[in-house]
């Protein structure tokens, strides 16, 4: 008997990352991690940076987002980000660039604290993600 699946897709400005039948993903909400199967009811979330993982009958695919949202309507997932890449297409040593760049930032306004706060994240993801590979 074959798995109940839905529709899912990762949208960067740049072009279509994904399109797939996925019976399972999980995504970095704002606030958390957000996991969805099929025949889930609708939803709206603001994405977060971290990982996104979605599981397919032709095999799992794993992705770095840069925040976003997600939207659940009629069992169709649409993802919509600012980056995805694939684990595959991180380079390590750029991300170490990056977080020492990040870590170098001024934080003399909320703003400018914020704005480290995400490029750390942003960095310290790809870097672990990287590794994990």
């Amino acid at each position: 008997m074959a798995k109940e699946t839905f529709h899912c897709s990762v949208i960067t400005p740049e072009r279509a990352v994904l399109e797939t039948e996925a019976t399972f993903v999980a995504f970095p909400a704002h606030d958390g991690e957000v996991g969805i199967l099929p025949g889930r009811a609708p939803l709206l979330f603001k994405m977060g940076i971290g990982e996104l993982r979605v599981e397919s009958p032709e095999g799992n695919h794993n992705f770095f987002v840069d925040g976003g949202f997600a939207q659940m309507v009629e069992n169709r997932l649409t993802l919509l980000t600012e980056q995805a890449k694939t684990v595959g297409e991180i380079d390590r040593a750029a991300a170490e660039r990056a977080l020492a760049e990040a870590r170098d930032m001024p934080m003399v306004s909320d703003a400018e604290f914020a704005a480290r706060q995400r490029a750390v994240r942003r960095a310290e993801t790809q870097i672990h993600l990287a590794e994990a590979r």
